[in-house]
Protein backbone atom coordinates (compact mmCIF):
# COMPACT_ATOMS: atom_id res chain seq x y z
CA UNK A 1 0.00 0.00 0.00
CA UNK A 2 2.52 2.32 0.77
CA UNK A 3 4.72 1.91 -1.96
CA UNK A 4 1.28 2.33 -4.30
CA UNK A 5 0.73 5.48 -2.14
CA UNK A 6 4.10 6.67 -2.92
CA UNK A 7 4.53 6.36 -6.45
CA UNK A 8 0.99 7.86 -6.99
CA UNK A 9 2.46 11.04 -5.11
CA UNK A 10 5.69 11.05 -7.00
CA UNK A 11 3.64 10.51 -10.09
CA UNK A 12 1.55 13.91 -9.52
CA UNK A 13 4.96 15.58 -9.63
CA UNK A 14 5.71 14.41 -12.88
CA UNK A 15 5.18 17.29 -14.72
CA UNK A 16 6.32 15.84 -18.16
CA UNK A 17 4.70 12.27 -17.54
CA UNK A 18 7.21 10.31 -18.87
CA UNK A 19 7.90 8.58 -15.51
CA UNK A 20 10.48 10.69 -14.70
CA UNK A 21 11.25 13.78 -11.92
CA UNK A 22 13.26 17.01 -12.72
CA UNK A 23 15.38 18.43 -10.11
CA UNK A 24 12.51 20.91 -9.76
CA UNK A 25 10.19 18.31 -9.84
CA UNK A 26 11.69 16.49 -6.49
CA UNK A 27 12.34 19.71 -4.94
CA UNK A 28 8.13 20.59 -5.36
CA UNK A 29 7.49 17.03 -3.78
CA UNK A 30 10.05 17.21 -0.44
CA UNK A 31 8.61 21.18 0.08
CA UNK A 32 5.82 19.84 0.27
CA UNK A 33 6.49 16.58 2.46
CA UNK A 34 8.03 18.62 4.64
CA UNK A 35 4.81 19.48 7.21
CA UNK A 36 3.84 16.12 6.83
CA UNK A 37 7.18 14.99 8.41
CA UNK A 38 7.16 15.68 12.68
CA UNK A 39 11.17 15.20 12.66
CA UNK A 40 11.22 18.42 10.86
CA UNK A 41 8.36 20.24 13.14
CA UNK A 42 11.66 22.48 14.23
CA UNK A 43 13.17 23.58 11.09
CA UNK A 44 13.06 27.41 10.52
CA UNK A 45 11.21 28.40 7.34
CA UNK A 46 14.01 30.30 6.49
CA UNK A 47 15.95 26.87 6.07
CA UNK A 48 13.40 25.31 3.99
CA UNK A 49 15.24 25.90 0.94
CA UNK A 50 18.65 24.96 2.35
CA UNK A 51 17.08 22.03 3.27
CA UNK A 52 15.28 20.86 -0.02
CA UNK A 53 18.18 21.16 -1.41
CA UNK A 54 20.64 19.24 0.64
CA UNK A 55 17.68 16.45 0.67
CA UNK A 56 17.21 16.38 -3.47
CA UNK A 57 21.22 16.52 -3.95
CA UNK A 58 21.50 12.97 -2.43
CA UNK A 59 18.67 11.74 -4.74
CA UNK A 60 20.46 12.86 -7.84
CA UNK A 61 24.10 12.16 -6.85
CA UNK A 62 23.46 8.83 -5.91
CA UNK A 63 20.38 8.27 -8.97
CA UNK A 64 21.86 10.09 -11.61
CA UNK A 65 25.26 9.85 -12.05
CA UNK A 66 25.55 10.72 -15.67
CA UNK A 67 24.07 14.24 -14.74
CA UNK A 68 21.20 14.36 -16.83
CA UNK A 69 19.07 15.96 -14.73
CA UNK A 70 16.15 13.69 -13.87
CA UNK A 71 15.42 10.37 -12.28
CA UNK A 72 13.44 7.32 -12.65
CA UNK A 73 10.67 7.08 -10.87
CA UNK A 74 10.83 3.60 -10.71
CA UNK A 75 14.40 4.37 -9.40
CA UNK A 76 13.49 6.56 -6.16
CA UNK A 77 11.23 3.68 -5.59
CA UNK A 78 13.77 1.22 -5.55
CA UNK A 79 16.19 2.57 -3.35
CA UNK A 80 16.26 3.51 0.30
CA UNK A 81 16.43 7.22 0.20
CA UNK A 82 12.47 7.61 0.71
CA UNK A 83 12.76 4.80 3.40
CA UNK A 84 14.96 7.18 4.95
CA UNK A 85 13.05 10.47 4.18
CA UNK A 86 9.60 8.59 5.54
CA UNK A 87 11.33 7.52 8.61
CA UNK A 88 11.07 11.42 9.88
CA UNK A 89 7.26 10.84 10.54
CA UNK A 90 8.33 9.09 13.37
CA UNK A 91 8.13 11.34 15.99
CA UNK A 92 9.86 8.68 18.32
CA UNK A 93 13.13 8.73 16.27
CA UNK A 94 16.35 7.97 18.25
CA UNK A 95 18.95 10.68 18.50
CA UNK A 96 21.25 7.74 16.45
CA UNK A 97 18.95 7.19 14.12
CA UNK A 98 18.48 11.15 13.12
CA UNK A 99 22.44 11.34 13.27
CA UNK A 100 22.57 8.30 10.77
CA UNK A 101 20.10 9.68 8.46
CA UNK A 102 20.97 12.85 5.89
CA UNK A 103 17.55 14.11 5.76
CA UNK A 104 17.09 14.58 9.67
CA UNK A 105 16.90 17.95 10.95
CA UNK A 106 20.29 17.22 12.63
CA UNK A 107 22.03 16.53 9.78
CA UNK A 108 20.91 19.00 6.91
CA UNK A 109 22.25 21.44 9.50
CA UNK A 110 25.06 19.97 10.35
CA UNK A 111 26.69 19.90 6.78
CA UNK A 112 24.57 23.39 6.32
CA UNK A 113 26.58 24.67 9.17
CA UNK A 114 29.54 23.14 7.77
CA UNK A 115 29.53 25.69 4.61
CA UNK A 116 28.83 28.74 6.62
CA UNK A 117 32.08 27.69 9.13
CA UNK A 118 33.87 27.12 6.34
CA UNK A 119 32.54 30.42 4.74
CA UNK A 120 35.15 32.75 5.94
CA UNK A 121 34.20 36.03 4.02
CA UNK A 122 30.83 35.26 4.23
CA UNK A 123 30.01 35.93 0.07
CA UNK A 124 27.73 32.73 0.48
CA UNK A 125 30.20 30.61 -1.82
CA UNK A 126 33.55 29.03 -1.13
CA UNK A 127 36.81 29.78 -2.48
CA UNK A 128 39.75 26.73 -2.57
CA UNK A 129 41.74 28.28 0.49
CA UNK A 130 38.23 28.02 2.10
CA UNK A 131 37.77 24.37 1.23
CA UNK A 132 41.24 23.61 2.07
CA UNK A 133 40.18 23.54 5.75
CA UNK A 134 37.18 20.74 4.89
CA UNK A 135 37.25 18.07 7.81
CA UNK A 136 40.24 17.36 9.30
CA UNK A 137 42.23 19.92 7.06
CA UNK A 138 44.37 17.44 5.29
CA UNK A 139 43.29 17.24 1.52
CA UNK A 140 46.12 17.80 -0.48
CA UNK A 141 46.42 21.14 -2.44
CA UNK A 142 46.47 19.03 -5.59
CA UNK A 143 43.21 17.27 -5.16
CA UNK A 144 41.58 20.46 -4.15
CA UNK A 145 43.15 22.05 -7.48
CA UNK A 146 41.40 19.14 -9.43
CA UNK A 147 37.93 19.72 -7.85
CA UNK A 148 37.78 23.75 -8.57
CA UNK A 149 39.15 22.11 -12.37
CA UNK A 150 36.42 20.10 -12.96
CA UNK A 151 33.01 20.60 -10.82
CA UNK A 152 31.15 23.76 -11.09
CA UNK A 153 32.29 26.73 -9.86
CA UNK A 154 31.18 30.57 -10.63
CA UNK A 155 34.46 32.88 -11.01
CA UNK A 156 36.57 30.16 -9.14
CA UNK A 157 34.02 29.37 -6.21
CA UNK A 158 32.03 26.97 -5.23
CA UNK A 159 28.21 27.06 -4.37
CA UNK A 160 26.50 24.82 -1.61
CA UNK A 161 25.20 22.37 -4.52
CA UNK A 162 28.44 21.85 -5.39
CA UNK A 163 29.57 21.58 -1.69
CA UNK A 164 26.75 18.55 -1.62
CA UNK A 165 28.30 16.65 -4.24
CA UNK A 166 31.52 17.11 -2.77
CA UNK A 167 30.60 16.11 0.74
CA UNK A 168 28.26 12.92 -0.33
CA UNK A 169 31.68 12.09 -2.74
CA UNK A 170 33.71 12.11 0.57
CA UNK A 171 31.53 10.63 2.99
CA UNK A 172 30.74 7.90 1.01
CA UNK A 173 33.59 6.77 -0.61
CA UNK A 174 32.73 3.17 -0.68
CA UNK A 175 29.77 3.84 -3.00
CA UNK A 176 30.07 3.52 -6.64
CA UNK A 177 29.10 7.19 -7.76
CA UNK A 178 31.39 8.43 -4.88
CA UNK A 179 34.05 6.78 -6.57
CA UNK A 180 33.48 7.83 -10.13
CA UNK A 181 33.47 11.44 -8.64
CA UNK A 182 36.75 11.09 -7.29
CA UNK A 183 37.50 9.35 -10.33
CA UNK A 184 36.87 11.19 -12.79
CA UNK A 185 39.27 14.07 -10.28
CA UNK A 186 41.72 11.58 -10.57
CA UNK A 187 42.08 10.72 -13.94
CA UNK A 188 43.80 14.19 -14.87
CA UNK A 189 44.86 13.00 -18.57
CA UNK A 190 41.22 12.41 -19.04
CA UNK A 191 41.84 8.56 -20.66
CA UNK A 192 39.45 6.38 -18.58
CA UNK A 193 42.37 4.81 -16.32
CA UNK A 194 44.33 5.69 -13.64
CA UNK A 195 48.46 4.46 -14.21
CA UNK A 196 51.90 5.43 -12.63
CA UNK A 197 51.93 8.48 -13.96
CA UNK A 198 48.47 10.07 -12.24
CA UNK A 199 48.95 7.77 -9.18
CA UNK A 200 52.58 9.83 -8.37
CA UNK A 201 50.86 13.52 -9.83
CA UNK A 202 48.70 12.73 -6.57
CA UNK A 203 51.02 11.36 -4.17
CA UNK A 204 53.88 13.98 -4.21
CA UNK A 205 51.31 16.01 -2.61
CA UNK A 206 51.12 13.86 0.50
CA UNK A 207 54.78 13.65 0.70
CA UNK A 208 55.31 17.23 0.53
CA UNK A 209 52.99 17.17 3.27
CA UNK A 210 54.62 14.75 4.83
CA UNK A 211 57.98 16.74 5.00
CA UNK A 212 55.65 20.22 6.12
CA UNK A 213 55.43 17.72 9.31
CA UNK A 214 58.50 16.71 9.56
CA UNK A 215 57.50 13.25 8.97
CA UNK A 216 59.99 10.96 6.51
CA UNK A 217 58.02 10.56 3.14
CA UNK A 218 57.11 6.83 2.60
CA UNK A 219 58.57 6.23 -1.54
CA UNK A 220 56.08 6.06 -3.79
CA UNK A 221 57.40 2.55 -5.38
CA UNK A 222 56.21 1.39 -2.43
CA UNK A 223 52.80 2.69 -1.99
CA UNK A 224 52.47 2.32 -5.99
CA UNK A 225 52.64 -1.40 -5.44
CA UNK A 226 50.29 -1.57 -1.99
CA UNK A 227 47.91 -0.01 -4.48
CA UNK A 228 48.11 -2.05 -7.65
CA UNK A 229 48.14 -5.31 -5.00
CA UNK A 230 44.36 -3.95 -3.63
CA UNK A 231 42.88 -2.96 -6.27
CA UNK A 232 44.09 -6.15 -8.70
CA UNK A 233 43.26 -4.42 -11.79
CA UNK A 234 42.67 -6.31 -15.44
CA UNK A 235 45.44 -4.69 -16.88
CA UNK A 236 48.05 -4.83 -14.77
CA UNK A 237 49.42 -0.95 -16.02
CA UNK A 238 46.18 0.96 -15.60
CA UNK A 239 43.26 0.53 -13.24
CA UNK A 240 39.46 1.65 -14.27
CA UNK A 241 36.94 2.96 -12.36
CA UNK A 242 35.29 -0.40 -12.98
CA UNK A 243 38.94 -2.02 -11.12
CA UNK A 244 38.22 0.56 -8.14
CA UNK A 245 34.70 -0.69 -7.72
CA UNK A 246 35.29 -4.07 -7.98
CA UNK A 247 38.27 -4.32 -5.50
CA UNK A 248 36.22 -2.88 -2.59
CA UNK A 249 39.40 -1.07 -1.78
CA UNK A 250 38.27 2.02 -3.50
CA UNK A 251 37.64 4.31 0.02
CA UNK A 252 41.59 3.37 0.88
CA UNK A 253 43.09 3.96 -2.60
CA UNK A 254 41.82 6.90 -2.70
CA UNK A 255 41.94 8.36 0.72
CA UNK A 256 45.86 7.27 0.56
CA UNK A 257 45.66 9.70 -2.50
CA UNK A 258 43.85 12.80 -1.51
CA UNK A 259 43.95 13.16 1.90
CA UNK A 260 47.32 13.21 4.33
CA UNK A 261 44.92 11.78 7.41
CA UNK A 262 43.53 9.14 5.36
CA UNK A 263 47.28 8.25 4.20
CA UNK A 264 48.38 8.44 7.83
CA UNK A 265 45.25 5.96 9.27
CA UNK A 266 46.11 3.41 6.34
CA UNK A 267 49.97 3.70 7.25
CA UNK A 268 49.57 3.12 11.04
CA UNK A 269 46.38 0.78 10.29
CA UNK A 270 47.92 -2.09 12.36
CA UNK A 271 48.64 -0.03 15.21
CA UNK A 272 44.50 1.54 14.90
CA UNK A 273 43.66 -1.94 15.20
CA UNK A 274 45.72 -2.95 17.99
CA UNK A 275 44.77 -0.36 19.99
CA UNK A 276 40.91 -0.54 19.45
CA UNK A 277 41.27 -4.21 20.72
CA UNK A 278 43.21 -2.92 23.62
CA UNK A 279 40.32 -0.79 24.21
CA UNK A 280 37.89 -3.34 23.71
CA UNK A 281 39.60 -5.46 25.92
CA UNK A 282 39.66 -2.63 28.81
CA UNK A 283 35.71 -2.29 28.23
CA UNK A 284 34.94 -5.78 28.68
CA UNK A 285 37.41 -6.03 31.44
CA UNK A 286 35.45 -3.48 33.81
Amino acid sequence: VWLHQTRIGLSLYDVAGQGYLRESDLENYILELIPTLPQLDGLEKSFYSFYVCTAVRKFFFFLDPLRTGKIKIQDILACSFLDDLLELRDEELSKESQETNWFSAPSALRVYGQYLNLDKDHNGMLSKEELSRYGTGTLTNIFLDRVFQECLTYDGEMDYKTYLDFVLALENRKEPAALQYIFKLLDIENKGYLNVFSLNYFFRAIQEQMKIHGQEPVSFQDVKDEIFDMVKPKDPYKISLQDLINSSQGDTVTSILIDLNGFWTYENREVLVASDNDNTADVDDT
